[in-house]
């Protein structure tokens, strides 16, 4: 049965394909007391529906994303090991995690397959290898039952609807936080929601954009 997202249920949104996303996850033991639900969606189909052009295809956006990561990594104490190429397709880890039950703990070991141990998941061998080790046994087949697959769809689709345009986004309160560097806001918000209702926050939010938009200029 597919499933759709209840926009009432906290929710965080990943793709393995993001490395900003395992440094998020490795923080777990600081995240505010809510039952997040982790969610898959699919990052390219996301950037072609808000029309985001790729990291990668900047070069030195590019670099400075590795970079950047690594530095994060570095000053939060997580070990990080970029795959052998990226980006990389994260389709089948994302179609596994789904056919696993999508747990955390899942997730977390799929994502330390990839970012910690430095693996490809999308190689015929790295995901045989994948499978095996979140305890998947034939993870091929799996994959291609088209009910997970359009479970991966029903929620990057859902996710899109909400709103969502990044990962990692946390969903909490039916308000978007995106990065992992938002992490303090999202503790912030978690014990002083009515900040989001605040004078302020409601200006900034409804502000008129002072440029023309592409239809009109």
């Amino acid at each position: 049965m597919i499933r759709g997202i209840d926009a009432n249920q906290p929710a965080w949104f990943y793709d393995f394909v993001s490395p900003f996303s395992y440094l998020l996850l490795e923080q777990y033991d600081k995240w505010p007391g809510f039952d997040f639900v982790p969610t898959p969606v699919l990052l390219s189909d996301l950037y072609r529906h808000w029309g985001t052009p790729y990291g990668g295809a900047i070069p030195a956006k590019r670099i400075f994303t590795y970079r950047h990561a690594l530095f994060r990594a570095e000053q939060l104490g997580i070990p990080l090991k970029m795959p052998p190429a990226h980006p990389f397709d994260s389709v089948k880890p994302m179609l596994l995690a789904i056919a696993a039950g999508g747990e955390f703990a899942c997730v977390r070991e799929i994502f330390r397959f990839i970012w910690r141990e430095g693996r490809d998941p999308s190689s015929e061998e790295g995901f045989e290898q994948l499978c095996e080790r979140v305890g998947i046994a034939h993870g091929e087949t799996l994959i291609e039952e088209e009910a997970v697959r359009a479970q991966l769809r029903r929620y990057t689709n859902d996710a899109i609807a909400m709103g969502v345009f990044g990962v990692p986004t946390f969903w909490m309160n039916k308000q978007l936080f995106w990065g992992e560097d938002a992490l303090p806001m999202v503790l912030y918000c978690a014990r002083s929601p009515n900040w989001l209702d605040s004078r302020e926050v409601k200006r900034i939010s409804t502000l008129p954009s002072g440029l023309a938009s592409p239809e009109t200029a």
